[in-house]
């Protein structure tokens, strides 16, 4: 783990999250417009709901299982994420090579979520 983590903030999986979804908010701009109340929404709101998600569980580890849930969570959204990025290449909203690099950083993170849960204990604050 090197240092000692305080926040959430200062795990490299929300802040590659962070980016990610702020980059997705900046692209989905230039989306077009019919596209505001289904794909643009869809995208940023599972985007943003990756940190939300990592952000929770970060609270959460007081109980292993509490935050392997929320990290749970965080992993589904991230996969909906790349769903939706799939769509957005597809109906040539996105560049194929933007798409590729954002679902990589996906990949990225999904890697990074799975070795938190299967290893929690690395994370759980220990018991008084």
């Amino acid at each position: 783990m090197g240092e000692k983590i305080r926040v959430h903030k200062e795990l490299e999986v929300y802040r590659l999250a962070f980016e990610a979804a702020m980059r997705i908010f900046d692209l989905t701009k230039r989306f077009p417009k019919e596209e505001t109340y289904s794909l643009i929404d869809q995208m940023r709101k599972s985007s943003r709901s990756v940190c939300a998600n990592i952000a929770e569980a970060w609270r959460k580890r007081r109980y292993a299982a509490a935050f392997v849930s929320k990290l749970n969570d965080a992993e589904s959204e991230a996969t909906e994420t790349q769903v939706w990025l799939e769509f957005s290449v597809q109906c040539c909203y996105l560049d194929a090579e933007t798409g590729r690099d954002l679902y990589a950083i996906y990949d990225d993170i999904l890697g990074k979520l799975v070795i938190m849960i299967n290893h929690p204990e690395q994370w759980i604050l220990p018991s008084k």
